[in-house]
C-alpha cells in the first residue's frame, strides 16, 4: 500500500502505528513521542505552511515532520537510530528539540534573520500546552509580537503537562496574537512509548 492508495490522515496515523510497533519490538531504544487524535487540525494547519517556509516542533515531532514534506524513509530510520525527539533536516527547515519550549527562542532568532535578508519565508513554532505556560515562550511570543516579525506559534493543547492535568498545574491559558491553538483528547498512546511493555534488546 503507497501514500497513494491512503488519505492524508491515513498516511499519518499508519505511519505512527508502524513506529509504535517497531519500538514495542524493543527496536527502537531512545524515548519517542507518538501523536494520535490531532491529524485534522494539523492537516489544515500545515495547508498554511509553504515549503520554503521553517518548521520548528518538539519531542512529538513525526507529523510535523512528514506534513512539511519529509520523506517518510528517511524520517523512519533517524527514529529507529534514537532521534526521534531530535529530529532535524535543514534541507527541509526543519528542527525539533527533546527540550520542553527549546525552540522557540532560535525560531525567534531565525525570523529576524530572515527579515534582515529580505527573505519571504515564515516560521512555525509548534510547542505543547506545558512549554507554552513556561516564560521563555511569552518572551518570544512578546519579542516577535513588538517586532512584527513572520512568526506563528501553535499552541498542541492535550491537557496534560507529561502526565499532569495542564489546568491544573498552570491554570486558564491566556490567548495572545499570532498564536493558534488547538484542543484534542489523546486516547490511544501515552505521553511517552507506545503504551505497551517493551522489552529492548
Amino acid at each position: 500500500m503507497t501514500k497513494k492508495d491512503l488519505t492524508l490522515k491515513e498516511y499519518l496515523i499508519k505511519f505512527e502505528d508502524e513506529i509504535a510497533d517497531i519500538f514495542t519490538a524493543g527496536k527502537i531504544s531512545a524515548p519517542i513521542h507518538l501523536s494520535d487524535n490531532n491529524e485534522d487540525h494539523l492537516i489544515n494547519i500545515f495547508k498554511k505552511v509553504k515549503m520554503d517556509d521553517w518548521v520548528f516542533s518538539t519531542h512529538r515531532s513525526h507529523y510535523h515532520a512528514l506534513l512539511h514534506g519529509i520523506n517518510r524513509d528517511w524520517l523512519k530510520r533517524e527514529i529507529v537510530r534514537g532521534n526521534s525527539i531530535t529530529v532535524c533536516n535543514p534541507e527541509h527547515h526543519f528542527y525539533s528539540s527533546g527540550i520542553v519550549g527549546g525552540t522557540a527562542p532560535i525560531a525567534l532568532g531565525v525570523a529576524m534573520g530572515l527579515v534582515r535578508n529580505g527573505s519571504k519565508s515564515h516560521i512555525w513554532v509548534f510547542v505543547g500546552d506545558m512549554a507554552a505556560e513556561g516564560g521563555v515562550f511569552h518572551e518570544v511570543v512578546n519579542y516577535a509580537a513588538k517586532n512584527n516579525l513572520p512568526i506563528t506559534f501553535v499552541v498542541e493543547d492535550n491537557g496534560i503537562s507529561t502526565n499532569t492535568p495542564t489546568k491544573k498545574a498552570w491554570g486558564e491559558s491566556a490567548s495572545a496574537p499570532k498564536i493558534i491553538r488547538y484542543t484534542h483528547k489523546k486516547e490511544k498512546y501515552p505521553h511517552y512509548g507506545s503504551g505497551k511493555w517493551v522489552i529492548f534488546g
